[in-house]
């Protein structure tokens, strides 16, 4: 067996060469195909473009070889008609809030160097499509948003296929890149208005005391004509009455109602606040929250729960469309409510409340060490870190360690009957709350994070199947705590928008609670 073996062996081995020498003749056989002049000046871009290479990264050098491979490897661009038309569509990027002065194309005359100006116009081209669909901002390095799934999307793949469709009709491909989401349109068209009318001017409205219907103030002359000027009063006041009177006081609340405070007619500090922002810092609004609509558009469902923390608002939609919406309560500045996108699996209802890390270190455990009956006046039991019951005295409150403190449910418990659940990596939810006198003002930034819901149980409707619905009434009912899981998890998502487009097409406004716009504005390049 061993000499058989050997023989094969030794077969193979003068077999080998001869074996060698004839794939390499094949190899010499088969014909070279040239590399195009296109891909040849994109695989060597500093020494052919000097000008053009530094501003064409990894990515983007990619995305041109794709490009041109897609087509031919053929120049693009020596058809005047279509640069013009590029030209056009950029131009209009305006409306988008976008600069179209950061996509200048490179010069086409005599004297420049053809192929790298076709280059250099694919560029501008395909990180407009990019810049439009996605934003021109990282959305990660401003307002990063948390996912539950991270996204599928492949960008490349998507502005390839805007940009082929563009060579055959530019303007169809830049609509196709353009969020097609009503928020988004609904906003470009109001910023495509404002931008080209000439800015108002308005005074500021001086500080004082709280200002209530039928008082006295000599800021009355100059809230009017701020009114007037903002369209909230139909005619010009010609005298200089001090009495805050009633038209005054009912243009005041569609103006709170508009900026989303509370439209009480009181004119008090967050009301002044919002009467000073400038014309131009509002037209600024509209702006970078296009942006923050390019970045959400990538993130909505036509079916789910979509909340705007900034004015503290829930709406459901169905088949794409907004079929109801409510009020809620959100995080205060220093506990900031999370961005993110997730899905509502389960309700716990009659829920117990397991009190968060920091709440229970910044707020209950000094409220405990200042006041030793007030684990019994809320209702708070002790636990340990598997949920065993611990006796409170025993528990040196000066170093507690690895505790837990847990409120039962009924009247008193923060999270009401209900809690709308999902996956999350801040321990935030959608739920019910005893506080039901806050939601009447504005802003309502007053909660630790998680999202308190007006009627949440009308919520859960919308969210359940009726048979789900029926169950769940008859377990609230037990008032025992349980946690039911939804036959189809709803999709939820948390942005955070400072503007938007009503359905009667007026503009409403929300404060910046976390004092976000400015950022964007300076990173957007506003100049104000």
């Amino acid at each position: 067996m061993f000499k058989k073996h050997a023989c094969y062996l030794s077969i193979c081995l003068l077999v080998a060469p001869l074996v060698a020498t004839a794939e390499e003749r094949l190899v010499d056989a088969l014909p070279v195909l040239p590399i195009s002049p296109v891909q040849q000046a994109l695989a060597q871009l500093p020494g052919v473009c000097p000008e053009l290479a530094p501003h064409i990264d990894a990515a983007a050098q990619l995305r041109l070889q794709a490009f041109y491979q897609q087509q031919g490897d053929v120049p693009l661009w020596a058809a005047d008609e279509r640069r013009q038309a590029l030209q056009s569509q950029l131009l209009m990027l305006a409306d988008d809030g976008l600069d179209p002065t950061h996509y200048s194309l490179p010069p086409a005359d005599a004297t420049a160097n053809v192929l790298c100006s076709d280059i250099g116009t694919s560029r501008q081209y395909l990180q407009a499509l990019q810049d439009l669909h996605y934003g021109r901002l990282q959305q990660s390095r401003f307002e990063p948003l948390w996912h539950s799934q991270p996204p599928t999307r492949d960008p490349n793949t998507e502005v390839l296929a805007f940009a082929a469709t563009g060579l055959q009709d530019l303007a169809q491909a830049f609509d196709q890149a353009r969020p097609g989401a009503d928020l988004y349109r609904s906003l470009r068209n109001a910023y495509s208005t404002v931008r080209q009318q000439p800015l108002p001017h308005w005074d500021a409205v001086a500080s004082g005391p709280l200002l209530r219907p039928g008082m006295e103030d000599p800021r009355v002359p100059e809230l009017a004509r701020r009114l007037y000027r903002g369209g909230y009063l139909p005619s010009e006041p010609k005298d200089s009455a001090k009495q805050y009177r009633p038209e005054l006081v009912n243009a005041v609340k569609v103006f709170q109602l508009s900026h989303s405070l509370q439209a009480d007619g009181v004119i008090g500090a967050g009301t002044v606040a919002e009467l000073n922002i400038s014309p131009a810092m509002r037209r600024e609004q509209l702006r970078i929250n296009l942006e923050r609509f390019r970045w959400l558009s990538q993130d909505l469902e036509p079916e789910g729960v979509l909340v705007n923390v900034a004015a503290a608002q829930l709406s459901v939609y169905q088949s794409g469309i907004p079929v109801w919406q409510t009020r809620l309560q959100v995080g205060r500045a220093e506990r900031q409510t999370p961005l993110l996108k997730s899905r509502i699996t389960r309700l716990t209802l009659n829920p117990t409340w397991t009190i968060p890390p920091t709440i229970m270190r910044e707020d209950k455990l000094p409220a405990i060490r200042l006041n030793p009956e007030y684990l019994r006046q809320q209702n708070l039991q002790v636990l340990d870190a598997e949920g065993h019951p611990l006796a409170p005295e025993q528990i040196d409150w000066a170093r507690p360690g690895n505790i837990l403190l847990r409120q039962e449910a009924g009247p008193r418990n923060p999270l009401g009957k209900i809690v709308m659940r999902f996956p999350n990596p801040y321990s935030v939810y959608l739920h019910d709350t005893p506080s039901q006198p806050l939601f009447t003002k504005g802003p309502r930034a007053f909660s630790s994070g998680c999202v308190r819901v007006e009627q949440p149980l009308l919520l859960r409707d919308l969210l359940v199947t009726p048979a789900e619905r029926t169950r769940t009434d008859e377990l609230l009912a037990t008032g025992v705590t349980h946690e039911f899981r939804l036959a189809t998890p709803v999709p939820v998502l948390l942005g955070y928008w400072t503007v938007e487009v009503d359905r009667q097409g007026g503009l409403v406004y929300a404060p910046d609670i976390y004092g976000r716009d400015l950022v964007l504005m300076k990173a957007m390049g506003s100049v104000l």
